[in-house]
This record gives C-alpha cells, structure tokens and sequence, in this order.
C-alpha cells in the first residue's frame, strides 16, 4: 500500500514514508537504514528529515550500497529523499 506524506504543503507518494523530522544526527541516518532492512527489494522509501547532517550522511550511505537515491531536495527547513531499495 503507498504511503503519503505531506512535506511544506506537497503530497508526496511512495511504499514506504519515514519522518525523522526533530531528530538529530545520528538518528536520522540509523532509522533510515533500519528501515530500508525491512523493505522488499524495488520499493521507495519517503525520507524526511530536519537534521542538516543528513545532507550529507543520506547520499554518503547510499553511494556505498545497492541502493538508488532517486532524489534529494530541500524544502524550507527540511530535507527529502526519495530511495529505492
């Protein structure tokens, strides 16, 4: 079933949505990738966070594993990945 999540006033859609928002580093990251153990191969996890280290940690962790950042955005104070798994 896909999830939706409201991000600054967008709805946005996938398998799985995962909000870290208020959590600090290193959270973010260990929820995220807790998270994506749990999921099936090819599906999209939502993740939106307001820790800035995320930034940099989400796409560092993702380049050194089989999984796809499909996009990275900052919406005001939050930032937003789309991975596949």
């Amino acid at each position: 079933m896909l999830q939706k999540l409201e991000v600054n006033g967008e709805l946005l859609t996938s398998d799985v949505a995962l909000d870290v928002t208020g959590l600090s580093c290193p959270m973010p990251l260990l929820k995220t990738k807790l998270e994506l153990k749990k999921m099936h191969e090819g599906q999209l996890l939502l993740v939106v966070t307001s820790d800035g280290g995320s930034w940099k940690d989400i796409p560092a962790y993702i380049n050194q594993v089989v999984h796809e950042l499909i996009s990275a955005q900052q919406k005001d104070k939050n930032y937003v990945f789309l991975i596949r798994k």
